[in-house]
């Protein structure tokens, strides 16, 4: 969660990172994706560290901005969810309840859902460092993920995944190898 100025530093040039982006802080007018996580970002930073009334307007005009460009590239991602490093491979629908917990250097793609139990908003998953979440992914319920699991395309995670370092496939998913997400995800962090 970003706390400070300092964190927010942090917290981008991981995102940066991971994104592949080189040179300066400003994105290109066309990369989409970076200007949301700058936006996601900086709305994060103003809405947990925001004391003044400028404060106050900085972060409802990030909010806007995080909004707009949610909505063009079909992100529904809230606040204070995801951890450093975060990685969103491609523009579409990436669908995330504001319960969720995921923790630092998150790959994640298209057609991703990852939301409640069925009838009840607070069981949501907690998903550990370095997860790869593959297209089409559903991660769903009161589960928890290790440290290190790929997530395959279109499986659908409704149990806990314990082991570290593991490949989740199918439905209901299952662990297929020991592989990971080793080698997958950018480990800058």
């Amino acid at each position: 969660m970003i706390l400070s100025k300092q964190d927010l530093l942090e917290y981008l040039e991981a995102d940066k990172k991971n994104l592949n982006r080189g040179g300066g802080v400003k994105p290109s007018y066309y990369d989409l994706i970076w200007r949301f996580e700058i936006a996601l970002r900086r709305c994060e930073y103003y809405a947990n560290c925001g004391k003044t009334p400028l404060d106050r307007l900085l972060f409802l005009f990030w909010k806007q901005r995080k909004f707009t460009l949610g909505t063009k590239c079909g992100f529904s991602i809230p606040n204070n969810v995801f951890g450093k490093g975060l990685s969103i491979a491609h523009m579409g629908t990436i669908v995330v309840n504001g319960n969720v917990r995921v923790g630092e250097n998150c790959r994640i793609h298209v057609g991703v859902n990852i939301g409640t139990a069925a009838g009840n908003v607070s069981l949501t998953p907690t998903i550990g460092n370095n997860v790869y979440i593959g297209p089409g992914a559903k991660i769903f319920g009161n589960i928890h993920i290790a440290d290190g699991v790929a997530i395959g395309a279109n499986a659908v995670v409704c149990k806990d995944c314990l082991e570290n370092n593991v490949t989740l496939l199918g439905i209901p998913a299952k662990i297929s190898s020991n592989k990971g997400s080793k080698g997958i995800v950018n480990n800058y962090l």
